[in-house]
């Protein structure tokens, strides 16, 4: 009697679709907590899902290729959710010409900001090559800064990890830290956490306000562009 619940449980293991429900209901439940908390920045849904699928992957030791086998249903939305930024974009597109040259100026100067103040503080502290190539793309959503760090020699996986705690960090810390700036304009306010926090940051943004939302999925699509540019040139140069 006692063996039957812990078979039961290695068979689920084994099925995709224990894990996509267990990471939706872990969703569920971390939008519920950060409901309780109203919002506030700190408790981010994101952070507190991974926390609850990481601990329970650990304490049942399932390995990570057998939990993406659920998992990758809810990987291959992020595509579409992507794409989808385009609906608010077209909507709003007056006041996205009126901002278009700011917009630029500041994705430029953001994305080179971005990846080598990445890289000098890696260098300081005496970093390997293989992690300096995988941190510089960290401000960049996870598809993009993956492939750029698999071109160049890095080391992805470890891309992955610091694109998702760039991401956290600056869905945390974008509303506390405008407004301790005084930053009042949502499209400045969006177009910032969106280039510096991607797909994380964005959706913190879209949570806040609309036109936040929507000047960070465009800061978020254009810097994955500039980036996949400049970090190639970045890293022959000065690596």
């Amino acid at each position: 009697m006692m063996d039957t619940p812990f078979s039961l449980w290695v068979y689920l293991a084994t099925t995709p679709l224990t894990w996509l429900t267990l990471t939706i209901a872990a969703w569920l439940l971390a939008v519920r907590i950060a409901t309780l908390a109203k919002g506030h920045p700190v408790v981010n849904p994101v952070l507190i899902a991974i926390l609850l699928v990481g601990g329970l992957l650990i304490a049942t030791g399932t390995s990570y290729e057998t939990y993406f086998k659920g998992a990758q249903f809810v990987h291959f939305l992020l595509g579409p959710t992507t794409v989808a930024i385009a609906v608010p974009l077209y909507r709003n597109r007056a006041i996205v010409r009126r901002n278009l040259l700011p917009m630029l100026v500041a994705l430029v100067a953001g994305a080179l900001v971005a990846v080598t103040s990445a890289l000098a503080i890696g260098a300081v502290v005496g970093l390997p090559k293989d992690i300096l190539v995988a941190l510089a793309p960290k401000s960049v959503t996870a598809g993009v800064a993956m492939a750029i760090t698999e071109r160049l020699g890095g080391a992805p996986s470890v891309t992955a990890i610091l694109v998702i705690a760039t991401g956290i960090l600056g869905a945390i810390i974008v509303t506390p830290l405008m407004n301790a700036m005084r930053i009042t304009d949502y499209a400045a306010r969006g177009f910032s956490v969106g280039l510096a926090s991607h797909g994380i940051g964005t959706a913190r943004a879209f949570h806040v306000d609309p036109i936040a939302g929507l000047f960070a999925g465009i800061a978020m699509g254009l810097n994955a562009i500039v980036t996949s540019i400049l970090v190639p040139i970045i890293v022959h140069y000065c690596l």
